[in-house]
């Protein structure tokens, strides 16, 4: 199985990309470079195409015919929320959009495996957790309407016969498999974090007094690499022809609450992490947990990889990545 891995270049990309490498697949990654960087699938190769225009369609499926390509796995998108709120209308043409155009040329040149990346923002806020797959969806942004729309399309597809495919629902990925594959941004709780940490600014928690263990919110934090086996898992499933269902919850099952992350942290950088209570942000739910029963039963692949570890593999990237940078200040040392 030769595989096209969409949005190679990025964080969580890259390492799909290196794993399916070292499990002996050949691969070819399309991304636009916008936020991806060609360094992270040097040796791989690469075609650069902005997906969200019509006239990547031909290059793309031609790019596909050429290096033999059997399936693909879609995680070219955008997907900051608060960007998707302020520009609902370009989220659109970017995350839905960019789909059609793959699905388009992937169809054209006769590539029959599909694994679309989606997000527990489908759920929007849910009334328990764990959240099952088959719990309601009700995505409280654009971003979380464009994967839910990007769902549907990918299941309408494969009801036609044109494709054999699965959507995984990633919960809070974060971490590295190795430092130069961290990720960059600061658009979660972890890298914001550390960010923060190393200028010195104690971090913010938006909300204490939630019905949890110690009134912080808890999430479901999965590993940067545990998530890249789960697509190799995904691939495999769709390439035995196992029955499999729509859509896989991407998690552990288990939560961990924003100040135990946040301890975590202080623990993995010597740095003070003691936070700073701030109001609650509208629409965040108190706990979302991903049931993970169906993937497990499925595609045989479950989480491995601890919090502890989560925050550590990110400390040590982030820290690699700004070798540079200057250090904190004395004040922001933990005594």
């Amino acid at each position: 199985m030769n595989v096209l891995v969409t949005g190679g270049a990025g964080y969580i990309g890259a390492h799909v990309v290196r794993l399916l490498r070292r499990a002996g697949r050949e691969v070819l990654v399309a991304d636009d470079l916008s936020t991806g960087s060609a360094d992270r699938v040097a040796g791989t190769p690469l075609v650069r195409v902005d997906l969200a225009e019509a006239s990547s369609v031909e290059p793309l499926a031609a790019a596909c015919r050429r290096h033999g390509v059997t399936a693909v796995v879609h995680l070219a998108a955008r997907k900051r929320v608060d960007e998707s709120v302020a520009r609902p209308v370009w989220y659109a043409r970017q995350n839905v959009g960019g789909l059609v155009h793959v699905l388009r040329a992937v169809r054209a040149a006769r590539v029959g495996t599909v694994v679309f990346s989606s997000s527990a923002a489908v759920y929007g806020c849910p009334d328990g957790s764990p959240v099952g797959e088959d719990d309601a969806l009700r995505p409280l942004s654009p971003y979380g309407w464009t994967k839910q729309a990007g769902e549907q399309l990918v299941r309408d597809v494969a009801r036609s016969g044109a494709v054999r495919a699965v959507a995984l629902r990633y919960f809070n990925v974060a971490g590295a498999a190795s430092a130069d594959l961290g990720d960059a941004g600061e658009h979660n709780l972890v890298t914001r974090a550390l960010a923060g940490l190393a200028r010195g600014e104690r971090p913010q928690v938006f909300g204490t007094d939630y019905p949890t263990p110690d009134g912080s919110c808890v999430r479901d934090y999965v590993h940067v690499e545990d998530l890249a086996e789960a697509h190799v898992a995904a691939l495999d499933g769709l390439e035995s022809g196992a029955p499999l269902r729509d859509a896989y919850n991407v998690g552990t099952g288990r939560g961990s609450s924003v100040l135990e992350m946040l301890a975590h942290l202080g623990e993995a950088t010597g740095l003070d992490a003691s936070p700073v209570a701030a109001p609650r942000r509208q629409g965040d739910p108190a706990s979302v947990v991903a049931s993970v029963d169906r993937i497990r039963d499925d595609l045989g692949w479950a989480a491995t990889r601890s919090a502890e570890e989560i925050v550590a593999s990110a400390w040590e990237a982030w820290s690699a990545a700004h070798r540079s940078a200057t250090p904190p200040p004395a004040s922001a040392r933990r005594a």
